[in-house]
């Protein structure tokens, strides 16, 4: 508690702080504007039977945006889609890799062609919509979803739908700029923790008829809190490789000689394997749902959620795509090179090849662990919902993302409080570094 008092005594902490939640008030407010030509009641009937499906994934990323159809109805998945893209395009392009290596002006330039990508990400989504939108009922069929369909509702959408995605782009630099945290990563925080108080309120109402029981509240809350624990503790976890700097004169001076520490995080690739394994497995029932055949509805039986097969598979994607994006991101070759080139090294490794070596046999092995972690908490909504009937989803991507960002901006709090000679928010953590 003296921390969070210590913010008040801070200017500069308490405008970033307060520029942050006028950030995402305004943002919050924008999700409540419609886009014109829809009907509101025929789009609430319609997003009703899309449980389970990739409406109902980018819906939770929006904020509930996407179902009522709101300016801000993309959210601000075309700009995670165009990072995701450049960041592969690295791999394969190499003008890109090196634009990336050059500094704070090649980061510029490829924060620019994200920009970019974003807007005609956003233009082909926003006009895919307008076009689903036309042939979307409401209400068994008898509700169109648009009132006046035609190019003219198509061109107001794109237009619409692609102005609100840049305005959020530019919310979430804008925070990153000049508030605290990561703009990105809490405008999806604040869209998935819109919806907490909803659900509070559902479950104290099933609680009042009797559908729930006090005791089992009483231990999901505990298990809630044990879990977000869990989430924190594996989100810190590192292996350390330990390497040690030779001693070498610069000028007149003697450098090097230190010994210091390479961290590889327990789960490297985040929370983008859960996103993009749910979006391989809601695809199948997003199509099915336009497609009446008797074969399609036994396929989707057999990956809906909650099934055997669907967890199988959902487990077997995470940890596909948990070693994928870490191969992608991570690479133990130019890391190994890095360390030659100023002199450090592993001790008992020769550098080069042998300690890239060493360091991709060590990433391998924490990386399947990190996925296995991931996949345990992705599919803790399922047995919730499934074995205790609980009301509400608990877990999954939006945890990890909660929790991610929670830490994420606590810590930038607690080194603004440290640089003002104030107590952070780890106080037994900084009396041992005292010490």
């Amino acid at each position: 508690m003296s921390a969070f008092a210590s913010i008040a005594k801070i200017p500069e902490l308490k405008r970033r702080i307060l520029f942050t939640l006028l950030m995402l008030a305004v943002y919050r407010l924008g999700c409540q504007v419609p886009t014109p030509g829809v009907d509101p009641e025929a789009l609430m009937a319609f997003f009703a039977q899309q449980r389970g499906t990739i409406f109902g994934l980018f819906d939770m990323f929006s904020g509930g945006a996407l179902e009522k159809l709101s300016v801000f109805a993309l959210g601000i998945m075309p700009y995670i889609s165009a990072s995701i893209i450049i960041e592969l395009l690295k791999v394969v392009i190499p003008g890109l890799e090196k634009l990336y290596k050059e500094g704070e002006a090649g980061q510029k330039k490829i924060k620019q062609y994200t920009r970019y990508g974003t807007v005609v990400i956003a233009a082909i989504q926003g006009m895919g919509i307008a076009w689903g939108l036309e042939s979307m009922t409401g209400g068994g069929g008898h509700m169109p979803v648009v009132m006046h369909p035609g190019w003219a509702f198509r061109l107001m959408t794109v237009l619409t739908l692609t102005s609100g995605t840049a305005f959020i782009m530019w919310l979430g630099e804008m925070i990153t700029e000049r508030g605290i945290g990561n703009g990105i990563s809490l405008i999806i925080f604040a869209g998935i923790v819109a919806r907490l108080p909803s659900a509070i309120i559902k479950t104290f109402e099933l609680m009042g008829t009797g559908e729930i029981y006090p005791i089992l509240m009483v231990l999901l809350i505990v298990a809630m809190v044990l879990v977000v624990g869990f989430i924190v503790f594996v989100e810190r976890g590192q292996r350390r490789i330990q390497v040690q700097y030779a001693r070498r004169v610069v000028g007149r001076r003697m450098m090097g000689g230190t010994t210091t520490h390479l961290p590889l995080k327990v789960n490297t690739s985040g929370v983008i394997p859960p996103i993009f394994a749910s979006s391989l497995l809601m695809f199948p029932a997003t199509i099915g749902s336009f497609i009446h055949l008797d074969w399609v509805k036994r396929v989707m039986e057999a990956i809906s959620p909650g099934g055997l097969y669907h967890e199988l598979f959902y487990v077997g994607l995470i940890i596909f795509f948990c070693y994928f994006y870490t191969a992608v991101t991570f690479n133990p070759v130019d890391v190994a090179d890095n360390l030659k080139k100023w002199g450090g090294y592993v001790p008992g490794l020769r550098p080069g090849k042998p300690t890239s070596e060493y360091i991709d046999r060590i990433l391998t092995r924490i990386t399947l662990g990190g996925a296995l972690y991931v996949s345990a908490v992705c599919v803790l909504p399922s047995v919730l919902i499934g074995k205790f009937n609980v009301p509400f989803y608990f877990g999954g991507t939006a945890l990890l993302i909660v929790v991610g960002v929670a830490m994420d901006t606590m810590s930038q709090i607690e080194s603004h409080l440290l640089t003002r000679h104030y107590e952070g928010f780890m106080k037994k953590r900084m009396s041992r570094v005292r010490r």
